[in-house]
């Protein structure tokens, strides 16, 4: 099969750098290139840039376009497609080639002429009441890599039953090599520095105490959007920070940064060395398309990196208690979690009398589920472990801004309270259990990868992890879409959408996830434990990784 694609796209009209890219490969490298199509995952569709059905190029971006083009149509949605690209290299270049197949299909575009982040593409797509949406980014990932997001109606990105669809439009679109373009007057231009203001005045609006300018804070984009809409929201603000200014440049080589993720600790370490001099009280990070926030934060002169669950518990936990004192309504409110992040988050919303759904991994899940609260309900928080919240529900995606924006002011708050954020987290951890998360990704490149990965998750699936003195109490499959009671030996339905998860769940609150990543060639692993102390549940977090870790390299 990969033989064909590769003598098909040889003997195509290819634009120049693909064709001086093809003709440099071995046959190892093409195998890999033309063995299989990009696919999409929880995230849209994501891949490495460069010649190839498995790659990211002009070439499948027009076929994508084509076939999302054709859904819209064929499900008579008319309302036009908002897009916006990050700072990746070729993104600017996609989203334009983008603009150009929908307008040719005579269908409207609003597109941003600069980088915007993924947050400000959801409110592109309520703003302007279209049909869809479009984002041209890898999110997080390395440089080598871009991507495709694509959203609906709502601003949130394509739920399962509308991916389906998308998916076998794009299946359709055979002549991958004459599809039209055409720049015209159905492309439409939106005026940044006016949506600039009406987003960041929606952010804005998310306060519950106005930060004082008493906290130093050093925020870094990581090359990436955050940068002019960060700044521009802490100025006008009268917020005293610092931006790290090698890390404010626009440029999809990420030169000055070990990592574009604010997950993994490498992308803090030249930064804290700055934040020393300037004795900053916080570091603040959003990833390249500023949907993530990472956040490092001063504690007995030392930094300590929040991980994405106590970002979500520090959040919650001050949005509700803050609420509450206030006498602001809750009544009926909702939070949103995904299956993946910690059960803390459940014994806050019990404590406050909130509701809570849970969501398969992928904020796309949690979007979909907001748009059915109930009429008369009220929405509060929704969160995943992997640093993304959102506060407030005008946009439909994890926003970066509103998330620091938060931070900032709960950083301010507590300062002026004589705490830090680490004492706050005990505090919460005192009054609710020390409950301590960790996900632990296996990275499996090619197609041996992908047969690694599958492997390994037929074990998973096939013996159950044994923790050390704990038994399992139940184990969820969301595959094929059980629940299975181990004491009682019976096994019900899963309410959770059909995905490739399998979960442990241990008499001592223990849990194990395994599951292969949507968007990126990496089996991830989530633990979490709770203990009656901090260094207890340390000890039982680093037992549990390194017994999974041996089965899995064994």
């Amino acid at each position: 099969m990969w033989k064909e694609n590769y003598q098909t796209w040889k003997e195509a009209s290819l634009p120049v750098n693909l064709k001086k890219e093809l003709k440099k490969m071995n046959d190892k490298e093409l195998e890999d290139a033309f063995s299989q199509d990009l696919e999409f995952g929880t995230g849209g569709l994501r891949g490495v840039m460069g010649v190839g059905t498995n790659r990211m190029n002009e070439i499948v971006v027009k076929k994508i376009t084509k076939g999302f083009g054709n859904y819209l149509i064929n499900n008579n949605l008319k309302n036009g497609v908002a897009i916006s690209h990050d700072n990746r290299n070729n993104s600017k270049e996609f989203a334009f080639t983008t603009a150009k197949v929908l307008a040719a299909m005579n269908i409207k575009v609003y597109i941003y002429p600069e980088l915007r982040p993924t947050p400000m593409l959801s409110y592109a797509v309520r703003h302007f009441n279209t049909s869809g949406g479009i984002m041209i980014t890898a999110s997080h990932n390395p440089k080598e890599y871009n991507g495709y997001k694509v959203y609906n109606k709502e601003g949130g990105q394509l739920n399962l039953e509308e991916s389906n669809l998308v998916i076998d439009e794009v299946s359709k679109v055979k002549d991958i090599f004459n599809i039209n373009e055409t720049n015209n007057d159905l492309i439409k231009w939106i005026n940044v520095e006016e949506i600039d203001t009406l987003y960041l005045d929606k952010v804005k609006s998310i306060t519950i105490n106005p930060t004082t300018n008493n906290i130093n804070l050093l925020y870094s984009p990581l090359h990436g959007t955050g940068g002019p809409i960060v700044s521009k929201l802490f100025k006008d603000n009268n917020i005293n920070f610092y931006p790290y200014m090698p890390h404010m440049i626009n440029d999809g080589n990420f030169p000055n940064t070990k990592s574009s993720n604010p997950e993994e600790h490498i992308a803090y370490e030249d930064i804290i060395k700055y934040a020393k001099t300037i004795k900053a009280d916080i570091i603040a990070l959003t990833d390249p398309d500023a949907d993530r926030l990472g956040v490092a934060v001063l504690h007995n002169n030392e930094y300590e990196i929040l991980n994405g669950n106590q970002l979500a518990i520090v959040t919650l936990y001050y949005l509700v208690s803050q609420k509450k004192q206030k006498n602001i309504d809750m009544n009926n409110g909702y939070v949103f979690m995904s299956n993946v992040t910690t059960d803390l988050i459940k014994k806050i919303t019990d404590d406050f009398n909130l509701n809570l759904v849970e969501t398969l991994s992928g904020f796309k899940f949690i979007a979909d589920a907001i748009t059915k609260m109930p009429k008369d309900s009220k929405y509060i928080f929704g969160c995943e472990e992997s640093n993304g919240n959102i506060i407030s529900d005008f946009v439909r995606d994890k926003d970066a801004i509103q998330a620091v924006f938060m931070f900032t002011e709960i950083a301010s708050y507590l300062k002026t309270n004589n705490q830090t954020i680490i004492d706050y987290l005990n505090e919460i951890y005192n009054r609710y259990g020390f409950y301590l998360e960790k996900t632990v990704s296996y990275t499996f490149k090619g197609l041996e990868g992908k047969t690694k990965m599958s492997n390994l998750m037929a074990e998973f699936r096939n013996k159950p992890v044994d923790l050390p003195g704990t038994k399992i109490v139940s184990s969820e499959d969301t595959l094929i879409g059980e629940i299975k009671n181990y004491q009682l030996n019976k096994t019900t339905k899963s309410l959770l959408p059909k995905s490739n998860v399998i979960k442990y769940i241990y008499e001592d609150g223990s849990w194990v996830i395994a599951r292969p990543s949507g968007t990126e060639p990496k089996l991830k692993i989530y633990f979490s434990v709770n203990e009656s102390s901090l260094d207890l549940a340390k000890e039982k977090l680093q037992t549990n990784i390194d017994l999974v870790n041996n089965l899995i390299n064994n």
